[in-house]
């Protein structure tokens, strides 16, 4: 592998030339922002052909980070542990920068300024390559020795440089000591002033994706909030959605057709083409949605280490089940019902499109078909073999331990078959479908039936009144939360939910849980059903799932004490707050108030509910388009706590998730005078 020698570029004629290939946008043309996430500063910038992610982390474990949406690349240093916590401190904002390779390679990144209050700062380990592979050095302090590059130190700076693993264009990172001292071991230490001040340069040579400018994104009928829309300009390019910054710098099926679904008002005909087109594209032979996609140096070392190849050829993962039955719903309310949908519909679909929508539709269909004939819980749809995830809660924990996940069988599969129905009495697929594929889903509409009505009451869980208040007075002891809340909406009745999945033995896993937003969007339960679904939810913590500091997406109040300890604060899909699923069942309400066979005091419990789920909504306003958050307890009283500050947190998360910008399409009710 080259070392640093082979580049073209020294430190100092590196800088004059970014300095003279520094290109300034014009206001218009550059999209910039900052935020700011507990102990994590996020910079952003897309500016021309870069696109880039700096993440600053202080504290006691600092940390300089960039990542970039081309390739799903990124360079990142992490340094040795503090013993006491320091804070960085930017002195110039990122300018993006365009720089060639010793062979002449284009390379797009970006130079920034920062400052330090540490001591020192002792390099513990650089890492450039994939972002999933940063995002595996961040999570379990491994790498793969293939791509660890050793530093080189001249005079004051300090850099790291390697191609790609194939030979490719690869990765530089820099940083050169303004203020302080550089030693010779690569340690830097504080310099008579009594700080240290960087220069920062960080690159990478993977081929820049095409952005989507705002005035192509949205409709201009957004809800307009400036740091949302940000967000999802930066998220947003022809070639995909991204599904999260700086984790998830690259598509997910799942996450692109929940933003399409919920975004769709906002968003242009354009955009959601090219959201559909992304899915389209990566479906597998026999019809199934690709989750995510191994791009860049990640597929390099996945095909190295399992063909011997250093083939870059995308690498698609089809694990996840969630994604196969939500495609056809959201098509559906693209191609159907929208006015745009319609009148593109043929055009949009002539092509490729149309016939892997069509092999979607076939998969649905035929896995349809055992339950549709004897709805038995062993003929629904299961976890993959050998997979513990399979749908949007894909941690270890997510289902705990189910195999049979909720909101897959209870909602989205009778929602995708009765989406494969609409679409072939539409006529919108006449070009594609064959006679095989008519008599394949002649029947899907019937099994729709079958499923609304049969798969739902296996999820069921009810318990009677005094097991519900001793074990919420308990948990509650258990948290040190507050109580009377809870057990006031308690009252004197029996609890009843659907769990969040079945075990392998179809019994119910009993935990309180957010998926009950997917039925209030994609069905249109009895009025008796949708009054206890959003009863279940929407009450006090720890009965329900509202907390003054968000909607917690699961509750294991009525579980064992293993579960109890799984689900906690600090788990990934433990009693955490996910912006986007507060979007799923505020929206979920909306599309529920619109219909007129409510009775009143139906639709006044809607109405309350909904006026308490956007209370909290508000109360985390500036949260809102972060991917999840945690809570702490202070008093009797709810505060945020950013999940991934804590050791204790599980991951970090993301300053910026697709997902959760759907409220720009979201509006917020009106007070009832």
């Amino acid at each position: 592998m080259p070392g640093p020698r082979s580049w073209r570029l020294g430190i100092g004629s590196l800088l004059l030339a970014l300095a003279l290939a520094s290109r300034l946008a014009d206001a218009q043309g550059a999209l910039h922002f900052a935020i700011t996430d507990g102990a994590i500063q996020n910079y952003f910038l897309r500016d021309g052909k870069v696109a880039a992610h700096l993440v600053l982390r202080s504290g006691l474990d600092p940390r300089i980070l960039v990542a970039f949406p081309a390739g799903n690349s990124g360079v990142g240093l992490w340094f040795h542990r503090q013993t006491t916590p320091v804070q960085w401190m930017i002195d110039s904002a990122p300018a993006a920068i365009t720089t060639h390779d010793a062979a002449g390679r284009a390379l797009f990144g970006i130079v920034f300024e920062v400052q330090s209050t540490a001591p020192a700062l002792v390099p513990q380990q650089a890492v450039l390559s994939s972002v999933r592979v940063l995002r595996d050095y961040q999570s379990n302090g491994t790498v793969p020795a293939e791509v660890v590059v050793r530093p080189t130190v001249s005079g004051q700076a300090l850099s790291w440089t390697r191609n790609r693993l194939d030979g490719a264009a690869g990765y530089h990172l820099s940083v050169e000591v303004l203020e302080g001292t550089l030693a010779a071991d690569g340690s830097i230490q504080i310099g008579n002033d009594h700080r240290i001040k960087l220069r920062v340069t960080a690159v990478s040579g993977e081929q820049p994706l095409t952005a989507i400018p705002e005035p192509a994104l949205l409709n201009g009928r957004q809800v307009h909030d400036v740091r949302t829309e940000q967000v999802l300009t930066f998220l947003s390019y022809r070639e995909k959605f991204l599904a999260g910054s700086w984790r998830f710098d690259t598509y997910f099926g799942r996450d692109t057709l929940m933003s399409l679904q919920m975004l769709m008002p906002a968003l242009t005909p354009d955009a959601i083409e090219a959201g559909l087109r992304s899915v389209l594209e990566r479906l597998a032979a026999d019809g199934e949605v690709a989750h995510e996609e191994s791009i860049g140096e990640f597929a390099v070392l996945e095909h190295k280490h399992h063909d011997g190849t250093l083939s870059d050829a995308p690498i698609y993962d089809y694990g996840m089940i969630d994604g196969n039955y939500l495609l056809a719903p959201v098509a559906a309310a693209y191609l159907l019902d929208t006015p745009d949908g319609r009148r593109r519909a043929k055009g949009f679909l002539a092509q490729g499109p149309g016939a892997a929508l069509v092999r979607n539709l076939r998969l649905v269909a035929m896995n349809a078909r055992a339950f549709a004939i004897d709805p038995r819980y062993n003929h629904l749809l299961a976890l993959k073999t050998g997979r513990a995830t399979g749908e949007w809660r894909d941690s270890n924990d997510g289902l705990g331990g189910g195999r049979y996940p909720y909101d897959v069988n209870a909602v989205l599969m009778p929602a995708a078959l009765a989406a494969s129905a609409r679409l072939v009495r539409s006529g919108v697929l006449d070009g594609v479908l064959s006679m095989a594929d008519r008599a394949t889903l002649a029947r899907v509409g019937a099994d729709a039936a079958i499923w609304r009505r049969a798969a739902p009451g296996l999820f069921a869980v009810t318990l009677d009144n005094a097991h519900a208040r001793t074990a919420v007075t308990s948990y509650a002891g258990q948290l040190k939360v507050p109580a009377a809340a809870a057990l006031a909406a308690l009252g004197t009745g029996a609890v009843s939910f659907h769990a969040i999945a079945l075990d392998a033995t179809g019994k119910p896993v009993p935990i309180v849980n957010s998926d009950e937003g997917f039925e209030l969007l994609f069905a249109t339960p009895d009025p008796a059903t949708l009054d206890r679904i959003v009863r279940s939810v929407v009450r006090p913590f720890p009965l329900g799932l509202l907390t003054d500091v968000g909607m917690v997406v699961a509750n294991p109040v009525f579980a064992d004490a293993d579960l109890k300890r799984r689900f906690n604060n600090h788990a990934y899909h433990g009693t955490v707050v996910w912006s986007w699923q507060q979007a799923l069942f505020a929206s979920g309400l909306e599309r529920q108030l619109q219909r007129t066979d409510l009775r009143q005091s139906v639709r006044q419990h809607l109405l309350s509910a909904q006026q308490s789920l956007w209370r909290v909504i508000r109360a985390t306003a500036s949260w809102r388009a972060s991917e999840l958050w945690s809570w702490s307890i202070q008093g009797d009283r709810y505060q945020v706590a950013s999940f991934g500050s804590s050791a204790a947190d599980a991951d970090e998360a993301n300053a910026a998730q697709l997902w959760s910008t759907v409220y720009l399409a979201i509006k917020e009710p009106q007070p009832v005078r």
